[in-house]
Parts: structure tokens; sequence; C-alpha cells
């Protein structure tokens, strides 16, 4: 066996551990940008369905003269329960105002948004934000930046 027949039997060590970190970097490559995709996602679909909660609050009050009472919100901590919101946009009897698919509450009867947190609801709103007779509705986006939540304000 002459050297040239031996060198071309196979793959070194070190020609391995390359291509390994040739993949290994273009895995991580793809993984951060699926997953900033899957975030970019998440946070258009939680302002669409502010907008979409925002119209049907605006029915609620058109009918009942007030936006539903109550607030969960908790300055940069995820807000808490909003059951209410839940029963008085889709009351078992009376006027559904919003229809509520399986995805946007949980098994504590919250709405909830994309990234799993609870819609942050305000009414009255904040009179720095929203001034009087008005509410805040907003997703954190998973996010304690608030330049990252999507609102209706």
């Amino acid at each position: 066996m002459n050297r040239a027949s031996v060198a071309m039997g196979g793959f070194t060590i070190l020609e391995l551990i390359i291509v390994i970190a040739i993949i290994a970097i273009l895995a991580s490559l793809i993984l951060n940008t699926a997953s900033y995709i899957q975030k970019k996602g998440a946070s258009s679909r939680a302002e669409t369905e502010i907008a979409a909660l925002t119209v049907a609050l605006e029915n609620y009050k058109a009918d009942n003269g007030d936006y539903p009472h109550g607030t969960n919100t908790n300055g940069f901590a995820a807000p808490s329960s909003n059951t209410f919101l839940l029963t008085s946009l889709m009351p078992t009897n009376g006027k559904v105002y919003f229809e509520f698919n399986k995805s946007m509450t949980n098994a504590g009867s919250n709405v909830v948004d994309p990234f799993g947190e609870s819609y942050g609801y305000q009414y009255p709103g904040d009179a720095n934000r929203s001034g009087t007779n008005f509410f805040d509705l907003f997703s954190r986006c998973a996010s304690s930046d608030t330049n990252q939540w999507k609102a209706n304000w």
C-alpha cells in the first residue's frame, strides 16, 4: 500500500471536527432565526387580537353604556386574572361580543395573549396615556421592556 491510497481512505479527526463545527454554527443561526420569526408572528397576532378585542369592547360599551369595570395590571409584572373580560364579552346568556377560541383562553378562564400571559386590562384607563372614559388593553409580549409591548394606546 502506498501513502496516497491510505490518505484517501477516510477523514482525519481534524476534518471531522471542522465539519461538525460548521454544522453547529449553521444550526444555531437557523434556530435563532426561527425563534425570531416565531416571536415576531406571536407579536403580530397579539396586535391583531388587541384590535379585535377593542372593537368588541366598543360594541359592549355601545350596548351597556360603559366598558367592563376591572383591572388586572400590576406595573411591569405579568398581569393577573382577567376572567371578567371573558364573562363580559362572551357571557353564557345574552349577546356575545367576542367569540374566544381555545388558544385565547387558559384553564383558569383568563384571556391570554400568544405568549401565554393574561392580557392586561384597566378601566378606567390611565389618565396619562388614554384620558378619561377609556380602557387600556395590552400584551407584554413576554417582555418587561414597555417599548416591545402591544397596546391599544
